[in-house]
């Protein structure tokens, strides 16, 4: 009889994406981007334009982001945006006739704050994205995020004008005081006053991210979060754990376990005991659960075209902090967290005249997709469907990860019938174990050896 494998912590890291940047490195061929993207299915694309600055860094972030931008540093990272923007729509565009139409289905702003550019800097943007990419932003879904302070009228009104149908607001809490323990500073006025800015925009989709595991949290304070969010009947709710990571503002101040006295242990259960409730919570009040971390109510409408599919189809990533997505390469600029850093990366992106190449990013075989497949299907709620994986590589995943997901079943996260793979009610609220450990041994040991800076 084999020995069962000892449980994982419940909080790993969140698995936004596979492999993850710190696996990334230098591309010694730098690659032309006309010559990786010859071929490649364009007719169902995903746009995202990064704007990596901030009036402020909370204590728990560790994005590509700086404070503020000093003189003309907007116009001219707008600039670059709109040159790599031209460079990368040339390098789209088939010579000879694509096989299938380039055509986007879907488009984000994120960073950062997007909304840190003022109400003429943003329309600019909408034009690069529209112009210079030929994304047609009232005709698919386009998502934003913002964050109270920025989420003026005269931002709103360009965004919900230029065909913005989701803006998320990073709210984390509506405690005054927990806001201050995760270092946001704001106040609970602020955040209803730019919920009702949102709400008279009328952009079809708000989404409230809240963070649970702050500290000084409980039940009640939680509660009292979900229910200030609730009050607005947000089409989508997130829920995030707190982490606290190397190099952020809490990491650097030793604020292990949130802050508090409690051992890792004694930290996952009140995260898990805080997840569970704010699931429950939303459920009762009509919400259906999408992932681990979002919510969305029964009668919101529908994000995203029925035709894209995030495990096959590509991305383009604009800005020094998006990444871009081919099948046998994922591309970006270099990463960091430290803000010394990621200031330098900028001003190199600013500098830099020619885009036409790859620079820095990770090959990606048919293993690693097959992980990737699997990743991206497995940590949603309507899980993998099976004909789809078994159509794409001609195998079971049963036969290509056998360990990883008979280990699933035995901690009861993972169930299989004949049409689909996926995780149960107690899987999803250990996605953040789950996602880490089908990471392949390559990528463990590329992420292992990144020096982060």
């Amino acid at each position: 009889m084999s020995t069962p494998r000892p449980r994982p912590r419940p909080y790993q890291s969140y698995v936004y994406a596979y492999p993850h940047k710190t696996a990334y490195r230098p591309l010694a061929d730098r690659p032309e981007l006309r010559t990786l993207w010859e071929g490649e299915p364009k007719d169902a694309l995903s746009l995202y334009l990064h704007i990596p600055f901030c009036e402020v860094r909370c204590g728990f972030c560790n994005l590509f982001t700086r404070i503020g931008a000093p003189g003309e540093l907007t116009t001219r990272y707008l600039d670059a945006l709109d040159r790599q923007a031209t460079a990368v729509r040339d390098a789209l565009d088939e010579r000879d006739g694509a096989a299938t139409p380039l055509r986007f289905a879907n488009a984000a702003f994120g960073g950062g704050t997007p909304t840190y550019l003022d109400a003429a800097e943003l329309e600019r943007l909408c034009d690069i994205a529209e112009r210079r990419m030929g994304a047609d932003l009232r005709a698919i879904p386009l998502s934003v995020e913002a964050s109270p302070a920025t989420a003026t009228a005269d931002r709103l009104a360009v965004l919900a004008e230029r065909g913005a149908t989701r803006l998320s607001l990073g709210v984390q809490s509506f405690v005054d005081a927990e806001a201050r323990a995760a270092v946001r500073p704001q106040r609970r006025a602020d955040v209803e006053a730019a919920l009702g800015r949102i709400r008279d925009a009328r952009i079809p989709v708000l989404n409230i991210d809240l963070i649970y595991g702050i500290e000084g949290q409980t039940e009640d304070s939680w509660r009292t979060s979900l229910d200030a969010a609730l009050a607005w009947r947000p089409e989508e709710l997130y829920l995030y754990p707190l982490y606290v990571r190397p190099l952020t503002g809490l990491g650097k101040h030793g604020a292990a376990q949130g802050g508090t006295a409690l051992t890792d242990g004694e930290w996952d259960e009140q995260r898990l005991r805080l997840y569970r409730q704010g699931r429950d919570h939303l459920i009762a009040e009509g919400y259906v659960q999408v992932s681990m971390r979002m919510f969305r109510r029964a009668d919101a409408p529908p994000q995203g075209a029925d035709n894209y599919a995030c495990q096959t189809d590509g991305m383009i990533g604009l800005g020094c902090g998006a990444r871009s997505y081919t099948s046998t390469l994922h591309y970006s600029f270099d990463y960091a967290v430290d803000l010394r850093e990621i200031r330098t990366i900028i001003d190199d992106y600013t500098a830099t005249e020619d885009f036409t190449r790859a620079v820095h990013g990770r090959r990606v075989d048919g293993a690693e997709a097959r992980r990737r497949h699997l990743l991206q299907s497995l940590l949603q709620a309507d899980g993998m469907q099976l004909a789809d994986y078994r159509k794409r590589f001609g195998t079971d995943p049963g036969e290509d990860f056998p360990a990883e997901l008979a280990g699933f079943a035995e901690c009861g996260w993972m169930e299989r019938d004949a049409d689909v793979l996926r995780l149960t009610p107690e899987g999803l609220a250990h996605s953040d174990a789950i996602g880490p450990d089908l990471f392949s041994p390559e990528v463990r040991a590329a992420m292992a050896a990144y020096e982060l800076k």
